[in-house]
């Protein structure tokens, strides 16, 4: 097989100041680098946090404003080391707003938390099972 790891996954966004620094701030990535797509309308944000070799995220913006309400995306999921003290700081930012009020355990130990980014997608904070 050709393909050895996801590379980027695409999120179509309204606003990338807004959601850069929503990434930056909630999730806890960083902004590796921005560019102009060359046909002069669409702009990329690429962020990660800063490993060799590790998938990262593209922002992208300029293709269509009128997003769904869900996003481009069903949902972005990161890994966590501490589920439930990301639970409660996600608790404590004012401007995030979560889909599960409560962690989700599933059958093999594993938890997660489901909150909205700024253009109404679904990201998943997700602690393997130990």
């Amino acid at each position: 097989m050709a393909a050895t790891k996801i590379e980027h996954v695409g999120v179509m966004v309204r606003n990338m100041d807004t959601s850069i620094q929503f990434y930056e701030e909630v999730v806890g990535m960083r902004l590796l680098g921005r560019l102009e797509h060359t046909n002069g309308v669409i702009q990329l944000a690429f962020l990660g946090f800063g490993e060799q070799g590790e998938s990262q995220l593209e922002l992208i913006t300029g293709y269509n404003d009128s997003l769904p309400a869900e996003g481009k995306v069903q949902h972005l999921a990161f890994t966590v080391d501490d589920i439930e003290k990301e639970h409660a700081r996600l608790q404590g930012l004012g401007h995030v707003r979560l889909i599960d009020q409560d962690i989700t355990t599933l059958p093999n130990g594993a938890r997660y938390v489901f909150f909205h980014g700024p253009d109404g997608e679904w990201i998943e904070f997700f602690q393997p099972a130990m």
